[in-house]
């Protein structure tokens, strides 16, 4: 799924792929409000660190369902 993250006072936003659910990426957002960082991991396996008191918003795409097949994405 695409994951794209909102940073307060810079221009561009952070946008990856990540193998996380929606809900899992819900509950790692909701926790990083009480922490002081927002730590994910990408689809490649980097890793992605925000600062908390930073984040302006998180966007979700549809997830990737798994295809079989030519073309499937």
């Amino acid at each position: 799924m695409e994951v794209r993250i909102g940073v307060q006072h810079v221009a561009r936003e952070i946008t990856f792929e990540t193998t996380l659910s929606t809900e899992e990426l819900v509950e790692a957002v909701k926790a990083a409000r009480a922490g002081e960082v927002l730590e994910l991991t990408d689809d490649r396996g980097g890793r992605i660190i925000v600062p908390s008191a930073s984040i302006g918003y998180v966007m979700t795409g549809a997830e990737r369902k798994t295809g079989v097949g030519f073309g499937a994405h």
